[in-house]
């Protein structure tokens, strides 16, 4: 059974592919907790594939793949932000028309390279397998940085997603908060791209968080539980996959899908339970 356990990290890339798997389990169940609260769940769908398009640009002029992302997410973000409050437009309208948009130019754009050579599946379905040395650095730099951000303004921020109308009135900068949050979405999808893929990062941000939401209302309960879902789900699906031959993005999503469908069916039971006393 131990051996069963360590055999896949006699491997280097097992190794990085399991301090990998932590990391974007835990980043994106942290962030997942704010967005289900808030109910932005499209919104990390929306800038994962917004990040295409810079993912095509950095490629185009030879910079790192994980860079174009990251500018180009963060500039979507903040753009969904801005119409969506000061357009009058509402926010899935704003993330429809936007994530569309720059998704399309990076289409357009990789249309035109006509001697284009590069690969885009592993950032489309994700290569956990694949995360290099540099990669893995500048993926725990940056899941550092927005997890020392949301602990520096994690109270004001939870007050502000719950009751943005009473944090407003107390003083809370809300409007910033708003800001703030959408660039650590942006950024913590940019982590998770390679590992997990465009297509299946929105999957990781929402259903841990939101099978949490399941067996506990309260914030700090729904996050531990949530962090732990995603890292479990990370892990197993890790394994699963090695030992299944089978994509390892796909394979921690279902992981995560069970674990969802599991606490759903055990809520009802537990509130009906408490209903009929």
């Amino acid at each position: 059974m131990i051996s069963y356990l360590t055999a896949p990290f006699q491997y280097d890339f097992m190794q990085r592919a399991l301090i990998i798997a932590v990391v974007v389990g835990g980043l994106c169940s942290t962030l997942g907790t704010f967005v289900i609260l808030r109910k932005l769940s499209f919104i990390g769908d929306g800038v994962a594939h917004a990040s295409f398009a810079g993912i095509v640009i950095a490629y185009l002029r030879g910079i790192n793949f994980e860079l174009g992302a990251a500018v180009v997410a963060v500039m979507t973000a903040l753009g969904i932000g801005y119409i969506n409050r000061l357009g009058g437009i509402s926010l899935d309208t704003a993330i429809g028309v936007l994530f569309t948009g720059v998704f399309a130019l990076g289409i357009f754009l990789i249309s035109q390279a006509h001697s284009s050579t590069v690969d885009l599946q592993d950032f489309l379905f994700g290569n956990i397998l694949g995360v290099s040395p540099l990669d893995l650095t500048i993926d725990l730099s940056v899941a550092a940085l927005v997890l020392l951000t949301v602990a520096l303004v994690f109270r004001p921020l939870v007050f502000a997603s719950f009751d943005p109308i009473v944090a407003r009135a107390a003083g809370v900068p809300v409007v910033v908060l708003d800001y703030v949050l959408l660039v650590l979405l942006a950024l913590t999808i940019v982590v998770s791209l390679e590992s997990i893929g465009i297509v299946l990062v929105a999957a990781l941000l929402v259903t841990p968080a939101a099978a949490a939401a399941q067996v506990t209302r309260r914030f700090v309960p729904m996050l531990v539980t949530a962090v732990a879902l995603g890292v479990g789900s990370c892990i197993l699906g890790l394994f699963l996959s090695y030992y299944a031959a089978a994509a390892s993005g796909a394979t921690i999503v279902l992981v995560a899908t069970v674990a969802f469908f599991v606490l759903f069916v055990a809520g009802r039971r537990f509130r009906r339970a408490l209903a009929s006393r």
